[in-house]
């Protein structure tokens, strides 16, 4: 928001800095009460090397715009008080903010170690495990639906249902020819009820799904297929793999946080070392 505000400030005011000065040596290109804009306000706008049409489009738009700036500000100088229309104060109060935070990103580029290793994040998972509570029940598994006319069903009610390698490529390579949806998703978490709401009445079998990890359920046209081989329920701690991206980000923002508050006392110190400032 106060980026915003200087942003407005800073266009206020070049918009409204010929105010009152006429240019004898120019033909204005607008005018709005009292003020003027001229060609050569133009300059530095409209890009070196573009065609005459996006120049005219460009100077047209900006001269539009100014046109509704002038209108705007002369509003509010009609409308707000003296102590209201002195901005002064908060400019020089963003300016100076800028100019710290720019000096910290500095500071933090040369100075924040980004390393950060598995075994401080897991720490910091195991340590804050309140914090990363589900909210939602996660499963890993697969999900097939295939046609009432496909071939040789007896063989992936066996296969999906197995852990053996064999059985998972025959299944693989069936799927591929006969599936009209196979979804594997044993490397990904994935919330229940975007599984479930692939089939018939799925809401209502949540509860039998996460109890019996298997699920065949048909309609008069397909077999749905559910194989859940890990599941997250919702109330439980987080898998680490789902938050270790965050427990990072949170790492190294504290990271940021101590160096800026030493960097900041380290001014401060030296400063009063060397007596540089008094407080009455």
């Amino acid at each position: 928001m106060r980026k915003i505000l200087f942003t407005g400030m800073v266009a206020l005011a070049f918009f409204s800095c010929n105010k009152g000065k006429i240019n004898n040596s120019e033909k204005p290109l607008a005018k709005v009460y009292d003020r003027y804009l001229y060609p050569s306000e133009l300059k530095g706008v409209i890009p070196v090397g573009i065609s005459a049409q996006d120049s005219i489009a460009m100077s047209k738009d900006f001269i539009e715009k100014w046109v509704r700036n002038q209108i705007l500000l002369n509003t509010a100088e009609m409308n707000l008080t003296d102590k209201e229309k002195d901005v002064e104060n908060q400019i020089d109060n963003y300016k100076s903010s800028l100019l710290i935070y720019a000096y910290e990103q500095r500071y933090l580029q040369q100075k924040l170690d980004t390393v950060v290793s598995d075994s401080t994040i897991l720490a910091y998972y195991k340590e804050n495990q309140p914090n990363f509570i589900l909210g939602e029940t996660l499963v890993k598994g697969l999900f097939i639906k295939l046609s009432v006319k496909a071939p040789e069903l007896y063989k992936v009610r066996q296969w999906y249902r197995s852990e053996k390698p064999e059985d998972l490529n025959n299944l693989e390579g069936y799927c591929f020819n006969n599936a009209l949806v196979y979804n594997h998703f044993n490397d990904g978490w994935v919330n229940v009820n975007e599984i479930l709401r692939m089939i018939p009445s799925g809401s209502t079998m949540v509860n039998s799904l996460l109890s019996r990890k298997y699920l065949e359920t048909s309609d008069k046209d397909h077999f749905y297929f559910i194989s859940l081989k890990e599941i997250a329920p919702e109330g439980t701690v987080s898998p680490f793999e789902l938050v270790k991206n965050n427990i990072y980000s949170i790492i190294l923002n504290k990271r940021k946080v101590t160096l800026i508050n030493e960097l900041e006392s380290g001014i401060l110190s030296d400063a009063q070392n060397r007596e540089k400032f008094t407080i009455y």
